[in-house]
């Protein structure tokens, strides 16, 4: 079966998570990624935790990606990625907005060398508006979105905003990115024409708080929410002899049978949890699955990596990266009928594939190279 993107070439210009994220998506997806690091690298390659000095995140953000050094504060440099640029399809940057015009790369001067670039641009708040050169980074998203205000008054509605767990503020508008450079190749498909892709944190955490429409419908600020609207049906974590279980039953018939397990007439989650007293996790859950009640345990990554049904998904599979050995790493997501997806391998070292790079893609020679590493523009990987 084919890949899906296995004709795109992608330049990668992303560092933290919002970007690499997002390229990570198309290199799953079968486009050649080459991600452009600084002779210094990202620094998102010292992010903690980190594991025989490299970052765990870097690791995984960077799966499947082709390294390449470059210096881009070097003429060579710059000219070296504008012969890329002739042989690509897609750009996707996330400096803060201005700094690529400031090299002579940004999209009207990269679309003059390729009209049929696509040129993905990420930042905090967008290319244009009043914040527009502010910096940012996911939990600012979040903050201005109302989702760690909203957080924090699930929690205790005189408490403070929370932020969420694993940068949820890049990993959202990542998603939205790679949707919208997939979109933006289908156009140029029908159209043949590239173009620019403005993909903003803020705006994206917006799109996905719908929440929103509730306080514009009612006008009730979230921290009454909990009294003015009370839930509906049994939700929450219910504890266990050894853990928790996430259960919920919003419905009358599910809140049926939930009674009828329990025992008691009218069901809530304190009945809910007072059954569960006295019973292990593995008990309650398979109780409640008996009678069609969605549950879950809170897990863990230990039991995650080894659960029969994750691990029947294929979600967890293993990749071998040339200097830290074998590793176990969440896998692709979605399932296609007609095409392949998945990790195509690890995250690049330093400077990894710039001599195959430049060599297959711009035919340069071994002494051009050489050159050029000394002259400062490249750098070329070595591997431990």
């Amino acid at each position: 079966m084919d890949k899906i993107l296995e004709d795109i070439r992608v330049l990668d210009l992303t560092h933290a998570w919002f970007g690499p994220f997002c390229t990570m998506m198309l290199s799953d997806m079968g486009a050649e990624v080459i991600k452009i690091e600084p002779p210094w690298g990202d620094n998102t390659r010292l992010m903690q935790p980190v594991y025989r000095g490299i970052s765990t995140y870097f690791l995984y953000l960077n799966m499947g990606k082709k390294g390449i050094v470059l210096n881009l504060k070097s003429p060579k440099g710059v000219e070296i990625f504008k012969e890329l640029v002739k042989v690509s399809d897609v750009i996707v940057q996330n400096f803060s907005p201005g700094t690529m015009e400031k090299l002579g790369l940004g999209y009207e001067d990269v679309k003059k060398i390729n009209p049929k670039i696509i040129y993905a641009s990420l930042s905090g708040f967008g290319q244009t508006g009043p914040y527009s050169r502010r910096p940012s980074y996911a939990t600012i998203a979040e903050a201005m979105s109302g989702q760690s205000r909203m957080l924090g008054d699930q929690v205790n509605a005189d408490g403070p905003p929370l932020a969420s767990v694993q940068a949820y503020g890049d990993l959202g508008p990542g998603l939205f990115a790679a949707l919208s450079i997939v979109s933006a190749i289908r156009f140029r498909d029908k159209t043949g024409k590239g173009q620019l892709i403005d993909v903003a944190q803020l705006d994206c955490m917006i799109s996905l708080t719908p929440a929103i429409l509730g306080f514009v419908l009612t006008g009730v600020p979230t921290r009454e929410w909990g009294k003015r609207f009370p839930s509906m049906g049994v939700h929450g974590f219910i504890k266990a002899i050894d853990g928790y279980l996430a259960v919920l039953a919003p419905t009358g018939e599910m809140l049926d049978r939930l009674a009828k397990l329990v025992n008691v007439d009218r069901v809530d989650f304190e009945k809910v949890q007072k059954w569960a007293e006295g019973k292990t996790v593995d008990e309650v859950w398979e109780s409640l699955v008996k009678i069609d009640i969605p549950a879950a345990p809170a897990w863990g990554f230990d039991k995650v990596i080894s659960d029969i049904h994750v691990l029947a998904r294929n979600m967890i599979v293993e990749v071998e990266h040339p200097e830290l050995g074998k590793m176990k790493v969440p896998n692709f997501p979605v399932k296609f009928s007609e095409s392949v997806t998945g990790i195509k391998g690890p995250a690049p070292i330093l400077g990894q594939h710039t001599k195959e790079v430049l060599t297959t893609l711009l035919g340069y020679s071994d002494d051009k190279i050489t050159q050029l590493e000394q002259e400062g523009a490249i750098k070329i990987g070595k591997l431990k």
